[in-house]
């Protein structure tokens, strides 16, 4: 009897704990960096096949989204994160989604038509060489890419990149 008691009291605490985490700000899980750090140089594979690095997209702001087809917080942010780029994109500010690790295009396809999202790129990284250059250790992480192609800030888990505050911090980055 007193395991179950404690059984049940561990989910429970669990389950107010992970809601809590889960209502936490972009700015609450948002880690800054002291000075910025230089970004990777390890290359990805854009939608089409071709390889690329983060070179061609300096001088914009980038928010560099690390994600994968089986991983539910990744689907639950992608829809926000396709909201901010309808609402900020453009020539000075881009949000970049890269799947990472073993993610067939079908399986890209799929993921992005399952939820509704027909404005954000389809980049993988199936070797995971530009993940791990970028030291991401779990998913979904978000990073925040000055012009100069430093990153400035990461995230670790989902977020509403499509909140009033997430916006306005973003537009504050693009600003500088």
């Amino acid at each position: 009897m007193r395991k179950l008691v404690s059984a049940l009291l561990y989910t429970a605490f669990a389950c107010v704990a992970n809601a809590a985490l889960a209502e936490d700000s972009v700015s609450d899980k948002l880690i800054w960096h002291d000075s910025p750090m230089q970004s990777s140089d390890a290359s990805f594979v854009t939608e089409d096949g071709a390889e690329t690095t983060l070179e061609p997209y300096r001088g914009k702001v980038l928010l560099v989204n690390f994600w994968a087809t089986w991983c539910i917080p990744c689907r639950e942010e992608m829809p926000a994160l396709s909201a901010l780029q309808d609402e900020l994109g453009g020539e000075t500010f881009e949000v970049l989604t890269i799947a990472t690790g073993r993610n067939p295009a079908p399986a890209i396809d799929r993921f992005f038509e399952e939820i509704g999202v027909t404005n954000l790129p389809k980049h993988n990284d199936a070797n995971m060489r530009f993940a791990r250059s970028m030291m991401v250790a779990g998913l979904p992480v978000t990073v925040l890419i000055n012009r100069d192609g430093q990153e400035i800030a990461r995230l670790t888990g989902g977020a509403d990149w499509h909140s009033t505050e997430a916006v306005e911090l973003i537009k504050g980055v693009i600003a500088q």
